[in-house]
Formats: C-alpha cells, sequence, structure tokens
C-alpha cells in the first residue's frame, strides 16, 4: 500500500518585534488633528468636525517651453521635481499645434506630480519650513494667490531653495508652481486653514 504522503508543516508567521508601532502621522497632520479642527470648528461656528477644510492634494507643475528642442532640459526637469516630491511627475502635452510658438500638437511643455496622502504632508510641512525661510530676502507671500474656491498657488522662482537640490548639479535655475488644493467652500476658510498650518502670508 502506497504510503501517504506528508504535508510540509506550514511556515509560522514572523512574529513582530515587542514594542513596535506603525509609523506615526506627519506632524503637520497632527497640529492639524489636534489643534487646528478645533480651532477652526469655533472661528466659523461649524456644525461638526466634518464640515472644517481640509487639504485635498498638492500639485507641483513645472512648464518646460525648451523640452520641445532639449530632451536635456526634459530629463533635467523631471530629475529634479522627482528629488523634491519623492514622486515622478507625469507629462503636460501640448492639446493642439500652435504655429506662432513652433508648437505641435503631442509635444511635451510641461511636467506635474499630484501629491495626497503623507507625501502630501510631508512636502508641506517641508515647503513652509524649510523653502520657503531660504529664498533670499523672504518677507511672506503673496495672499493673492487665492482662486475663489477655496484653492491656493504659489510661485517659486528657484528649485534649489529644496536643500535636496544640488546647486552644482543642476542644468538651470528653473521655477515651479505650487497649487494647494482645499475643501473649503472660500477664500476665507482656505487662509484660515493655511495660516494656521504656518503659510507666511505676507500684509498687503
Amino acid at each position: 500500500m502506497a504510503k501517504a504522503k506528508q504535508q510540509a508543516p506550514k511556515k509560522e508567521a514572523a512574529p513582530k518585534a515587542p514594542g513596535t508601532k506603525s509609523e506615526a502621522p506627519p506632524r503637520l497632520l497632527q497640529t492639524y488633528r489636534n489643534t487646528i479642527v478645533q480651532q477652526m470648528t469655533k472661528e466659523f461656528d461649524y456644525g461638526n468636525v466634518m464640515q472644517v477644510p481640509r487639504l485635498n492634494k498638492i500639485v507641483v507643475n513645472v512648464g518646460i517651453g525648451e523640452a520641445k528642442d532639449n530632451d536635456k532640459a526634459l530629463d533635467a526637469a523631471v530629475g529634479d521635481v522627482t528629488t523634491i516630491t519623492g514622486q515622478k511627475p507625469q507629462l503636460i502635452k501640448a492639446r493642439k499645434s500652435v504655429a506662432a510658438f513652433k508648437l505641435r500638437e503631442g509635444q511635451t511643455i510641461g511636467i506635474k506630480t499630484t501629491l495626497r496622502g503623507r507625501r502630501m504632508w510631508y512636502f508641506l510641512d517641508k515647503l513652509l519650513n524649510v523653502a520657503l525661510p531660504r529664498i533670499r530676502d523672504f518677507r511672506g507671500v503673496t495672499p493673492d494667490g487665492f482662486d475663489g474656491r477655496g484653492n491656493y498657488t504659489l510661485g517659486l522662482r528657484e528649485q534649489v531653495v529644496f536643500p535636496e537640490v544640488d546647486y552644482d548639479k543642476i542644468d538651470k535655475l528653473r521655477g515651479l508652481e505650487v497649487s494647494i488644493i482645499t475643501t473649503a467652500r472660500n477664500d476665507d476658510e482656505a487662509r484660515s486653514l493655511l495660516t494656521r498650518l504656518g503659510m507666511p502670508f505676507r500684509k498687503r
């Protein structure tokens, strides 16, 4: 009589190291949850905390007009944005041809990356507390960057304000645009949210 095949013993899951915890939320997110929600609920007299505006996403984009004639410029810009955000950007292509600008439909004219979750919070913290203070003669950001729907866009002239970018290794100084998309119903709510998070708006 044939012997029954022995089944290999099942591997047990490796036990978790004692005292290990899940990664703590980003610092700004903790500030939002523990302090800002209560402050804004009181300021705007919200009926419940779900009405308090929150960050939805942050979009970083760079226009690269020279990319149509210079592939290296595109590669350099992609490398810079990837270094700054920790996420590879998408290519933005021309939707139609424009003869006056020698632009053909489908040509790459820029790049953008959309940050959500932890990467969004870490990027905002770095922008507010590291990059902006590195701008020469910085006196605050313009309060005129709101779009009327609770979103704010900020332009930066040089990518080297981010410490990860090595000045000696870039091909050229290149500006970028940062759009902060919130769930605020209007600009006043969004301005209050961003101010409490640390956005240094200059006085008019």
